[in-house]
């Protein structure tokens, strides 16, 4: 296990220091390569399949798909706003803080709802939400998606994360494969967890779930993985995001069609990234747990931002206008 956290991290950092060009254009002004992000989790299925299975590269045609893994949303949004990425799967969360910062970014499907699982280390005395008091719990991200619909829900018990003057601990980005060695080594009490590793910690290490993901905050409407680009690469290369969107559109298709070689090809991806896989049984119960689909709620993103809000995450009363925009989706769809 543990050489397996020590090359999920070397692989990460490769791909944050890897000097990716993004959409190095030819001489008409078209783009001949486009930079595309995604997280070596579940529920960026339609990511890792439609890179597996060529879906994108078949659409994208002589344009050249250039693929980057990230650890966490913030590193995401930060290769994004430095324009090394063009296009990507990422949590809403760190895309709708982006956004209400002035960021050019803008949702142009989901890709996956659901996915967030709450769960406490064995011997840490949490069995509900209300033993948080006094422990300490990881997320990926400061307010990040997963952050977010814990602590919501904790306020809605009086509890607090210490960022509030609270008393439950926050230790913020963790990326999910090290939560693993964080409960091995007893460092941390609980974790909001993305899929598969909420359950990987269930299964392999007997953590306690928690809350199961469709009781967390907004646990079914929820976009859990969104598919962004920045308005800016929609206005300039709009023949590239359409193409990306087919291939998105055959990628969430492919796994609902073909469930079982889906967790194969996830499972492989990953081997190719750390020289170690998942447990089948953990990819199998971690799909129970989220559901792959381009179905947008944008009324449940904004309730999210409003918890971001009540959370003191973001300054100001968060307004979201412009912040989806699915019409190429829908026309594709139909």
């Amino acid at each position: 296990m543990k050489k397996f956290l020590k090359t999920v991290a070397s692989v990460a950092l490769v791909g944050m220091l890897a000097a990716c060009g993004s959409g190095n254009t030819s001489g008409d002004g078209s783009a001949d390569s486009v930079s595309i992000g995604y997280f070596p989790n579940l529920d960026h299925a339609a990511g890792i399949v439609g890179m597996e299975k060529g879906f994108f590269q078949d659409e994208l045609g002589e344009v050249e798909a250039n693929f980057r893994d990230f650890p966490n949303g913030n590193d995401f949004i930060e290769a994004l706003d430095a324009g090394t990425l063009d296009i990507g799967y990422v949590g809403p969360g760190p895309a709708i803080n982006y956004f209400l910062r002035g960021g050019d970014v803008v949702v142009i499907s989901a890709a996956a709802n659901g996915a967030t699982l709450i769960v406490a280390r064995e011997d840490a005395g949490i069995e509900t939400l209300e033993d948080f008091d006094g422990k300490s719990f990881c997320t990926p991200g400061n307010g990040c998606t997963h952050n977010v619909q814990l602590e919501i829900m904790l306020q809605d018990l009086g509890l607090q994360s210490n960022r509030l003057g609270g008393t439950v601990e926050h230790q913020s980005r963790v990326a999910p494969a090290n939560m693993v060695a964080m409960f091995e080594q007893g460092q941390i009490d609980a974790a909001a967890a993305p899929e598969p590793w909420g359950t990987y910690l269930v299964e392999e290490l007997g953590a306690k779930v928690v809350s199961e993901w469709n009781d967390v905050f907004l646990g079914e409407t929820l976009a859990s993985v969104v598919l962004v680009t920045s308005k800016r690469f929609m206005e300039e290369q709009p023949e590239i995001v359409e193409a990306m969107l087919k291939g998105h559109i055959q990628a969430v298709n492919y796994t609902h069609e073909n469930t079982e070689d889906t967790l194969k090809t996830i499972n492989d991806s990953l081997y190719n990234l750390t020289q170690q896989r998942l447990p089948e049984s953990v990819l199998e119960n971690a799909w129970q747990r989220m559901v792959v689909t381009t179905d947008t709620f944008p009324e449940a993103l904004q309730a999210w931002a409003d918890a971001s809000y009540q959370l003191s995450f973001i300054e100001d009363d968060p307004d979201l206008t412009g912040f989806v925009d699915t019409t190429k989706l829908e026309e594709l769809l139909k």
